[in-house]
């Protein structure tokens, strides 16, 4: 029987009675606080469950402890107790910042980063969590240190993956070259990480062309489903055929939350190397996981079949032109931060596409537009689906006169903003989500654009089509 505590909050409630017309009504969130990265991603006992770094007593970055909510369906969330949090005198007494939650022998467990005092070495720590994950005991034990390995200068953001029936480990680290690197840990036990060395450096060429950082943060391995017809037996933990992606989060220093170089990705092959048995990875490609610069610090979870992945959008000054908030304006609003909706990964011919679940179709409400042209107005919580035609006088989106660009603009009586543009082709697809201040944007066979914008007073969503294209636009609301 669930804990009474699993239904202590409905989100669609909290964004309900939220004063602040920023605050998103469909990516839940505590209703105040800071929160950033994605944490401990995981599907048990028929639940999934979003952990993310979490600050509840301020707007801003600090004492970073785990927020929580879960879901049946990815539709429906709840809001739970703070799950883990900074202890007095532990390894954790800074932060508790990245990591995972797996099934150990039955037992959710967290791996996460934990760092005694600003500026110090991160540490793997173990919290061991009840069978709902609401309830976690933290003890303080340290499974893995900073390695006495003079090459790693960083380290931090243990990520655990599964090959050929074993299980391993990997973390983000910086060396004195000045390369972004993985560090890998066999993992018998949970408690025990044995480090076995440097595994990957940015200074594999494809590496340094897609992925190129000072460190790695946030890595991800995962295999995925490939649409290309590779055989890739599902998503979850498997030998050596299918497709695999390695994501990252690229680390410059002077970054301060701005994260210039954004996410990048690569994919390729996991095999076992003869000599040693440990797993070895080639990439093939790779490229950017996200084209907007709101977008850093995402987690993926591999399911059996699937494999979806949540990303963290932060608030800001504002970039590219686009309207943002100073930190006075957080202060005042009392909340940063926000999730995305959860998104489904594939690879097609070798390429990283990113959909929205499936599951976020049961947001579609009213519609309110269907196949229009022209300037669209969309509602303030708004699914709008893009069809490219071709335009008069031209055999494809490229040619003839006037723009083949689709704009997503803010528009008031003397004020206009460009929040996104995008070119589009005839057939192709655009979906736009715009929930409150946060926009996301998904390409058919492409990867996604998350954006931050921030409607004034009398200002209101507009859609910009070019000739032949055509939008379906749809409300959004809870489902019933």
């Amino acid at each position: 029987m669930p804990s009474p505590d699993l239904a202590a909050m409905r989100f669609d409630d909290v964004a309900a009675a939220h004063p602040d017309p920023a605050f998103p009504r469909f990516h839940p969130r505590p209703a105040q606080g800071w929160i950033n990265d994605p944490n401990g991603i995981s599907y048990i006992n028929g639940r999934y469950h979003v952990f993310f770094q979490y600050n509840p007593d301020s707007a801003r970055h600090h004492k970073i402890a785990w927020g929580h909510v879960s879901s049946a369906d990815l539709v429906r969330w709840e809001e739970h107790p703070v799950a883990l949090r900074p202890q007095h005198g532990g390894p954790d007494e800074y932060g508790c910042w990245t990591g995972v939650v797996t099934d150990d022998g039955g037992v959710p467990t967290a791996a996460y980063s934990g760092v005694r005092g600003d500026g110090g070495h991160s540490q793997v720590v173990i919290a061991r969590g009840s069978e709902d994950l609401v309830h976690w005991e933290q003890t303080g034990h340290v499974a893995a240190s900073m390695p006495a390995d003079g090459q790693v200068t960083a380290v931090r953001d243990p990520f655990i993956f599964r090959f050929n029936g074993k299980r391993y480990a990997m973390q983000g680290a910086g060396l004195a070259n000045g390369h972004a690197a993985l560090l890998l840990y066999t993992v018998e036990d949970m408690s025990d990480w044995k480090y076995q060395g440097i595994w990957l450096t940015s200074e594999n060429p494809v590496a340094a062309e897609s992925t190129p950082a000072e460190i790695w943060e946030c890595p991800q391995l995962v295999r995925v489903p490939d649409a290309s017809g590779a055989s890739s037996g599902g998503a979850g933990d498997s030998g050596d055929s299918g497709t695999w992606l390695m994501m990252f989060s690229l680390w410059l220093s002077g970054d301060a939350h701005e994260h210039a170089n954004g996410v990048g990705h690569l994919v390729g092959a996991l095999t076992e190397d003869p000599a040693t048995g440990l797993p070895v990875f080639t990439p093939r490609g790779g490229g950017k996981s996200d084209l907007g610069r709101d977008f850093y610090a995402p987690q993926i979870v591999a399911l059996e079949d699937r494999a979806l992945l949540w990303g963290w959008a932060n608030e800001g000054p504002g970039r590219d032109g686009r309207r943002g908030r100073s930190q006075d304006e957080i202060d005042a609003a009392g909340w940063a931060g926000v999730l995305t909706f959860p998104r489904e990964l594939s690879v097609v011919d070798g390429t990283l596409a990113v959909g929205p679940a499936p599951e976020i179709d049961a947001y579609r409400g009213t519609l309110t537009a269907s196949q229009a042209a022209g300037p669209v107005v969309l509602p303030a919580f708004a699914e709008a689906l893009v069809t490219g035609g071709a335009r008069p006088g031209s055999g494809d989106a490229s040619g003839g006169s006037g723009d083949s660009a689709v704009e997503l603009l803010l528009v008031g009586d003397s004020s206009r903003q460009t929040v996104f543009s995008g070119t589009i082709a005839p057939g192709e697809e655009l979906r736009v989500f715009v929930d409150a201040s946060l926009v996301e944007v998904y390409r058919a066979g492409s990867v996604a654009t998350t954006l931050r914008a921030y409607p004034a007073a009398g200002e209101q969503w507009q859609l910009r089509l070019p000739s032949g294209a055509m939008a379906d636009v749809w409300e959004l609301k809870q489902p019933s």
